[in-house]
């Protein structure tokens, strides 16, 4: 299970994990827990947990795992129409504050190989309460997609907000960010750069929101109205995430997928 680009990608996946679980131990005072599993076929990954004081639950996991999809993805996966086999790497990162003025934040991006290969990925915010950055944290990921390309800020906004939405409820689960797929600009090199600036972003946005909001007070009311909204994480990730889907039609581990999962919600 190796090509260089595959480990390249690999490498740079792993790194920043390990720079983010150094981060937020440190905010946060509190380590955390590290558990391995390996994957039906071949591979698998490392799933580091947090239950901390200031982030509520959180999870930063890696995944590296090949293998052959089954009947009910082969042919709706680019490169899989002749052949069903596949490899997969990448991070996926999700925190959900114990303050409801902190919002929920999710990163992940992944490196797939079939016959073709791609990347995908993207990052989105979920505040409960009024997000006084929402403006300026638009303008960054505006700004650093049109260093790469001048529709991509366009493109992957709209595909994120088209993306996290949930149809029964008629609304979107946050304010979004960016999303994107099967990302092969034929340029390698220029792609995995921009995957690695939105996971640098990532870090250093969510590291810095979280500075700064995570000594403010709340109400009641206030951590009743960031369980409610957690409602809404809770209905989307398991009636429409791309990455839940794949994660258990191609056996990989319960808990690891599930880690997005927000440890208390609400419905009224």
């Amino acid at each position: 299970m190796s090509s260089v680009r595959f480990e390249k990608a690999k490498k740079w996946f792993e790194e920043l994990r390990n720079n983010l679980v150094l981060d937020i131990e440190k905010i946060d005072n509190k380590k955390f827990i590290i558990t391995n599993w390996d994957h039906k076929d071949e591979g698998g990954g490392t799933m580091s947990k947090i239950q901390g004081k200031i982030i509520e639950k959180g999870g930063v996991n890696i995944s590296t795992v090949a293998g052959k999809f089954g009947k009910n993805m082969r042919g709706k996966v680019p490169g899989t129409e002749n052949n069903s086999s596949y490899k997969a790497t990448g991070i996926s990162v999700v925190l959900h504050p114990q303050s409801p003025h902190i919002p929920s934040m999710h990163f992940n991006t992944r490196f797939l190989e079939t016959e073709k290969e791609w990347f995908g990925g993207g990052m989105d915010i979920t505040p409960c309460l009024n997000f006084k950055n929402e403006t300026n944290y638009h303008f960054s990921l505006e700004s650093l997609c049109k260093k790469y390309n001048t529709d991509y800020y366009t493109k992957f906004k709209k595909w994120c907000d088209e993306y996290f939405y949930l149809p029964h409820r008629n609304e979107p689960r946050g304010i979004g960010g960016i999303f994107f797929d099967y990302l092969d600009s034929d340029n390698w090199e220029k792609d995995f750069d921009f995957v690695q600036e939105v996971g640098n972003f990532f870090h250093q946005f969510s590291l810095k929101t979280i500075i700064e909001l995570k000594d403010l007070s709340w109400s009641e009311d206030e951590k009743n109205k960031q369980l409610l909204k957690r409602s809404r994480y809770v209905e989307f990730n398991l009636l429409h995430d791309r990455g839940t889907k794949f994660g258990l039609e191609t056996g990989g581990n319960i808990d690891a997928i599930l880690m997005s999962m927000p440890p208390l919600a609400k419905w009224e």
